[in-house]
């Protein structure tokens, strides 16, 4: 989850399909992105995002941007946000998180932290490093059970 769908949070999901996929799990996880803000609804991922990812040879599937709803509450055990403010703008729409599903992708690493949004820093390889880092951290509880 991130604020338009169009750069951390399809970065993430492509780096999670992947990395879950390389670990045997790709039938066991469901891994969807969307957005707080529906802004860029309909949009296809940032060229800058797919550039970083192609760079690391990972060749993501074609995106359209979506904002969360309702709904999407129901479908999912765990629903990761790139930083906080994504956060507190899911606990508005979700009446607080009753099930405690919503947390931060870095929560999961030894330096919780909101992953900047690249749109604005221009940084995409620095989002990419911790999203990996975050994806590492959230699969590795698999590994653990």
């Amino acid at each position: 989850m991130c604020h338009g769908n169009i750069c951390r949070s399809p970065m993430a999901a492509t780096l999670m399909r992947v990395m879950a996929e390389a670990a045997g799990w790709g039938d066991s996880l469901w891994v969807d992105s969307c957005g707080v803000s529906g802004e860029e609804e309909g949009n296809p991922m940032d060229k800058r995002a797919i550039a970083v990812l192609l760079a690391h040879g990972i060749r993501p599937a074609k995106h359209e941007a979506r904002r969360f709803s309702r709904s999407d509450y129901a479908l999912y055990d765990d629903i990761l946000c790139m930083e906080e403010r994504n956060r507190r703008g899911l606990l508005r729409l979700t009446d607080g998180d009753p099930q405690g599903k919503i947390r931060l992708l870095l929560d999961y690493t030894e330096d919780p932290h909101d992953i900047e949004d690249p749109w604005y820093t221009g940084d995409f390889e620095k989002a990419y490093r911790e999203i990996r880092e975050g994806c590492t951290g959230y699969l590795r509880q698999f590994r653990l059970k």
